[in-house]
C-alpha cells in the first residue's frame, strides 16, 4: 500500500499527491529476523551481514565502482558541482565538486516477448490510498514522515 496526501506546490499553486510513510521505519533487527525465517541462516548471522553491508558498499563505491545486488538494485555515486560550469573541458577540475550523493536504481526486469517491465521492489499487488490525516501536516500520526515524490528523480546514468 502506498499512502499519499494532497500537497499544494508553492511555485505553481497546483495540487499533487505526495507519498506519506506510515508508522516507524522497519529496523535491521526486524529485517534480519524475517530473512532468517525465510532462509536457513540464523537471525544473528543475518543481522551481522546487514550491519556490515553499508561499509562494504561504501568501500566498493569509493573505488569508483557501482554495486549491483541481485533482486535489489544498483548503488552508485553522483557528484554535484558548484557554480555555473566553465567554458572549456580543460578548466574542469575536482575543486568544482561540492557534494557527493549515493544514488540507488532499483532492479528491473523485462518479461520476454512482452513490453512489461517489473521493478523488484514494487509489488504487483500494490495499491494507493489517500492518507486520512490533515493535508497541512508534515507527518502522519504514529511517528512516520512525509515521503518524497518523484521531484528529484533523474534518468538512469548507468544506461
Amino acid at each position: 500500500m502506498v499512502s499519499f496526501k494532497k500537497v499544494q506546490k508553492k511555485m505553481n499553486g497546483l495540487w499533487y499527491p505526495h507519498t506519506v510513510t506510515l508508522d516507524r521505519p522497519v529496523t535491521t533487527d526486524e529485517v534480519s529476523k524475517r530473512l532468517a525465517a525465510e532462509s536457513t541462516v540464523s537471525p544473528a548471522n543475518t543481522f551481522a551481514v546487514l550491519k556490515a553491508l553499508g561499509g562494504v558498499l561504501g568501500d566498493y563505491m569509493a573505488q569508483g565502482r557501482t554495486v549491483k545486488l541481485d533482486g535489489l538494485g544498483t548503488f552508485y555515486y553522483t557528484c554535484q558541482a558548484s557554480g555555473n560550469g566553465v567554458k572549456t573541458a580543460k578548466e574542469v577540475n575536482a575543486s568544482q565538486i561540492n557534494g557527493v550523493r549515493v544514488r540507488f536504481l532499483q532492479e528491473s526486469r523485462r518479461k520476454s516477448g512482452e513490453s512489461t517491465m517489473t521493478r523488484s521492489l514494487i509489488s504487483e499487488n500494490i495499491f494507493c490510498v489517500e492518507w486520512g490525516g490533515n493535508a497541512d501536516d508534515s507527518s502522519p500520526e504514529g511517528g512516520g514522515s512525509a515521503g518524497g515524490g518523484d521531484d528529484d528523480q533523474e534518468e538512469n546514468p548507468l544506461g
